[in-house]
């Protein structure tokens, strides 16, 4: 038995997809990563982008960068805790605890690893981490890799959190949810998250990748949104959405930091974030404070397109944030969906089994502050085109 021989199915599936032009992954982006690209020399318009307030592009955050290189050079060539820790690491992580109103935080070099370190690192063998069945895959990789019971309860329903907290009472608790959700745009219950966990003595640790910047009258996330900084214990963010940059950070306690910063695999053997990746993350903090004026105009242009949406027909879930689903309810048609609009102009994520459960299928569409309104109207005359001719609406 060859181990390799799995491997074929991958090649034919991928083949098949290509035949029929449904295959849309690793495409070939020749530009920056702005409210308009280029991929395979055609120009169309991204509303598949994390960039959520466009920092990427920012001139100060690309100045950063470059001031960065130019003292520190392009790599640490090692993880921080043997011979990798810059003062720039230190400074950054001094930053976002203020800007996420905690005591510490800790940098890794990729959103995935803290999840992986910090989970990892907090669970033991008599501990349970509960999370939702909608959170990212970095989180149940990381309950993957700690000792503990890991437990799911269904997407955002209180009464089967209360249950899975139950069913593990006796040990200790640490919750996990995403504050935005990926694929749907929902955001979390975290009052009756909350308010549950301190009934059953759990601690709350909130993933916060697609809050960050985005919610919250400051822009600091998900428990700020709700005027909950201080009920929730753990903040995790990454740098590759509203950051403009890779990477990602926990915050909380100095001890639990601490404690993290020591324990979690994932920090201590991998090499440390490079210099131009931590300026980047620094100037794009200062931009989020500075100017609000962004995170107004997000969340403009989402409401647009959210009742532009639904006054087509389409299915938009139970979006409340600038991710915004199309429901297609069919594979084939969703891929067909997707070429469609690339033909029109419009670079869109088909989002497929097992990625969102069978049934469920959808194009995953979000937002920018640098979109204008022409470019918006010019997507939703796609999606009418498009759905019309398909017969999705």
């Amino acid at each position: 038995m060859d181990i390799f021989k799995k491997c074929i199915k991958a090649t034919e599936y991928e083949s098949g997809l290509k035949e029929k032009g449904h295959y849309f992954f690793f495409r070939k982006i020749e530009s920056p990563q702005d409210s308009e690209v280029v991929v395979n020399g055609k120009r169309v318009i991204m509303i598949g982008s994390n960039n959520y307030l466009g920092l990427s592009s920012h001139p100060c955050v690309k100045d950063a960068a470059v001031s960065a290189i130019e003292k520190f050079g392009s790599g640490c060539s090692g993880s921080r805790f043997l011979n990798g820790n810059l003062a720039i690491h230190e400074e950054l992580e001094i930053k976002l605890a203020r800007f996420c109103r905690k005591e510490a935080a800790v940098v890794f070099a990729t959103g995935y690893q803290t999840n992986l370190g910090a989970i990892s690192a907090l669970v033991g063998r008599s501990d349970a981490v509960i999370i939702d069945r909608y959170d990212h895959a970095s989180i149940i990789d990381g309950c993957r890799l700690s000792f503990g019971k890991a437990q799911k309860f269904h997407h955002n329903d209180m009464n089967d959190l209360e249950r899975a907290l139950d069913e593990t009472r006796g040990k200790a608790q640490l919750i996990v949810v995403d504050g935005v959700y990926s694929m749907e745009g929902d955001i979390a219950d975290l009052p009756a998250i909350v308010k549950l966990a301190k009934a059953y003595g759990a601690r709350v640790m909130v993933d916060d990748a697609h809050a960050i910047g985005v919610l919250g009258n400051g822009g600091r996330g998900t428990a700020e949104h709700f005027g909950l900084e201080n009920e929730v214990d753990l903040i995790m963010g990454t740098f590759s959405k509203s950051l403009a940059a890779v990477g990602g950070f926990i915050a909380g306690s100095s001890e639990v930091v601490n404690w993290i910063r020591h324990i979690g695999r994932s920090l201590m053997f991998s090499a440390s974030l490079p210099p131009p990746q931590v300026a980047s993350v620094s100037a794009a903090l200062d931009i989020i404070e500075a100017q609000p004026e962004l995170r107004t105009r997000l969340w403009k242009n989402s409401q647009k397109m959210l009742n532009g949406f639904k006054a087509l027909g389409y299915d938009t879930g139970t979006s409340q944030t600038p991710i915004i689903p199309v429901i297609i309810k069919d594979t084939i048609k969703t891929f067909q969906m997707c070429k469609l609009l690339f033909e029109k102009g419009v670079f869109v994520n088909p989002v497929v089994s097992p990625a969102v459960p069978p049934g469920r299928e959808l194009l995953r569409t979000s937002y920018m502050a640098t979109h204008t309104d022409e470019q918006l109207d010019k997507v939703l005359a796609a999606f009418e085109t498009a759905g019309r001719e398909l017969g999705v609406i």
